[in-house]
């Protein structure tokens, strides 16, 4: 995108009277390695710095609300909550083993 259509989506989309819009591009780092010992690069990606109107703020919309949940989503909520804590208590341990690791068992 360039300085004018971003200026131009956030005026006819949100609404939002804007100054100025700065861009630059930040380059990816190319650090890492593969298995075959190529270079992998990160993609580049643009950054916009956009200075509003005197006075003006921005707020994001709510693009996603909570729905209510169904029966059965709730249902399988309270039956993972149920399963985690089960999975707690088992990875407790004894308390009779006095700290003790499992794989140190006689």
């Amino acid at each position: 995108m360039t300085k004018l259509d971003i200026k131009n989506y956030l005026e006819k989309i949100y609404n939002v009277p804007v100054a100025a819009v700065r861009t630059r591009i930040q380059y990816g780092a190319n650090n890492k390695r593969n298995h075959k010992n190529q270079r992998v690069k990160k993609p580049d990606y643009k950054v916009a710095y956009v200075q509003l109107g005197q006075g003006q703020t921005f707020q994001f919309p709510n693009l996603f609300p909570e729905k209510e949940q169904d029966a059965e989503t709730r249902s399988f909520d309270d039956f993972r909550s149920k399963y985690m804590e089960r999975e707690k208590q088992r990875q407790q341990g004894d308390p009779r083993r006095g700290g003790v690791p499992d794989w140190f068992g006689l």
